[in-house]
């Protein structure tokens, strides 16, 4: 074990604030250690190799004082949502455990995420349990720095994807009268700020620090502004005294993908204004460089609008980027993270060579066609001519080859790497965002052909879209999959047909 006091523990780095966290410090050249119970959720995430992986239960009294040892600064950022009568109780005994054994190991500081919540009202069971596990680590012994913050806004917040699913769905929100409080949300990125400043705080501070972004909005505000921001109307939001908050929960529960487990403390979290009163952190470690994220910046950092100067980011890059920032997503974050995502994939087997294969996908389109329902594809074509789109009179430049950035039909190529992948955005006219992906890999004798359609919809209109298209997609694209190896077999010196049947994948569902 260390013993200078240089490295850094961090725990609850599966969680969406400490795996941000953690891939901070890294960078930054810290050694770090890691106290998971689930190692298999860090398999992915890009810092894993760098970083002291321990397995173990932070209510475990001696692995805690164990894995505390050469620890200079202790980041407690475990909290679980839930409910129940034992649930403080439990949580209380685990921030005890923790901040005893830092004390016992020499720990220099702790630093804690709590909630902000104003004095003197009746705090909900998740926002009590959040302000006594600060008060049990700052009366610990060991210094403590408890900060306090709002909804957080980036791609994977609990607050934040609630915000966001609310928003797509729901064109008019029947809401509790708690949409009208006033909220001062935070950037994850400015969270992280913060986090990371704490390791220069003075030894022996022990306080309470209020962050946010100094910009007060109520949280219909924030789903109103999240709209313009994804491209949707304003939503209509009613404001109605009788829906409770175990109600509100059951809304949020059937209308979004949060588990409601989750959705429940989240509501109940909101009952009461979030604003900062004091901003005592200036004068301690500063604003981040460029100032503070204001609300619309963030959810458009959330929504992938502003990396690298680009307008929008496409969903192929969702996978962890190369250079990650705060708000790109992390592989250890919750399935129900992120942009609600329909896909329909097809995979097929071909006993023609690779090359025979990419040269038929290289073709499609324009006067080659597509390969499925050559009636319907028209249709689509008129049907999009109509809506004042472009149709698929357009073509294409050049029967065999493709190049980056031209024309296909009412397609665009948006990604060309010859001989092994082909993806296609659409220019038609749709209620969101769609790309038609082809993959070719050799196989043996043969190759694998792999095809995908995504879709991003926009508001209930993309959702019911989706489902509208959904019975044709389920023969139309199967057909595509199939029609394009059996050419590719029947092109003069290829195999002849003969191939291994389409497999489907699982049925297409909303991520």
């Amino acid at each position: 074990m260390d013993t200078d006091g240089s490295l850094i523990l961090v725990t609850g780095a599966t969680g969406y604030i400490g795996g941000r966290l953690v891939s901070k410090l890294v960078a930054d050249g810290h050694r770090v250690r890691v106290i998971v119970r689930s190692p298999q959720k860090l398999k992915d995430v890009p810092w894993a190799g760098s970083v002291d992986i321990v397995q173990g239960d932070l209510q475990d009294r001696d692995l805690m004082r164990e894995v505390s040892k050469g620890v200079g600064t202790l980041y407690y950022l475990v909290h679980s949502m839930g409910s129940g009568k034992d649930f403080d109780r439990r949580e209380a005994e685990i921030a005890t455990i923790v901040s005893e054994a830092a004390t016992d190991a020499g720990v220099r500081r702790i630093v804690y995420l709590g909630g902000l919540h104003p004095d003197g009202v009746e705090l909900s069971t998740h926002m009590r349990s959040r302000t006594q596990v600060g008060q049990i680590l700052l009366a610990s012994g060991t210094p403590t720095i408890a900060f306090q913050a709002g909804v957080v806004i980036g791609s994977g917040s609990a607050s934040f994807e609630m915000i966001r699913h609310l928003s797509d769905v729901l064109p008019v929100m029947p809401a509790p009268k708690w949409v009208l409080n006033h909220i001062e949300p935070i950037a994850v990125r400015d969270i992280i700020h913060y986090l990371v400043g704490a390791l220069e705080l003075p030894e022996g501070l022990n306080r309470t620090f209020d962050l946010g972004s100094r910009e007060v909005l109520t949280y219909a505000e924030m789903m109103n502004q999240y709209a313009v921001a994804a491209g949707l109307p304003r939503r209509t939001i009613l404001a109605l005294p009788v829906l409770t908050p175990r109600l509100a929960g059951h809304w949020v529960n059937l209308v979004t993908p949060i588990p409601r487990g989750m959705a429940m403390p989240l509501v109940e979290s909101l009952q009461h204004d979030a604003v900062t009163v004091e901003h005592d952190i200036d004068e301690y470690i500063g604003i981040p460089e460029g100032g503070l994220t204001g609300y619309r910046r963030a959810v458009d950092l959330a929504l992938g609008k502003m990396r690298a100067g680009e307008v929008e980011t496409s969903w192929a890059g969702a996978s962890q980027p190369e250079t990650f920032t705060e708000a790109d997503p992390l592989p250890s974050d919750p399935l129900w993270a992120g942009h609600t995502v329909f896909t329909d994939v097809q995979t097929y087997s071909s006993t023609a060579s690779p090359d025979r294969l990419w040269s038929v996908v290289e073709g499609i389109g324009g006067e080659n066609g597509w390969y499925s329902w050559t009636v319907g594809w028209a249709a689509r074509g008129w049907m999009d001519k109509i809506a004042g789109g472009v149709g698929l009179r357009r073509g294409r430049r050049d029967a065999k080859e493709l190049l980056t950035g031209e024309a296909l039909d009412f397609w665009r190529v948006e990604e060309l790497v010859h001989g092994e992948r082909l993806r296609l955005r659409a220019e038609m006219k749709v209620p969101g965002r769609a790309w038609l992906e082809f993959r070719v890999a050799p196989d043996g004798s043969g190759s694998d052909y792999y095809q995908r359609a995504v879709f991003f919809p926009y508001g209930l209109s993309g959702r019911l879209y989706w489902l509208a298209v959904l019975p044709f997609h389920g023969f139309i694209f199967k057909a595509m999959a199939r029609n394009i190896a059996r050419a590719a077999e029947a092109l003069p010196g290829g195999s002849e047909p003969g191939s291994r049947p389409a497999t489907a994948a699982p049925a297409p569902s909303g991520v």
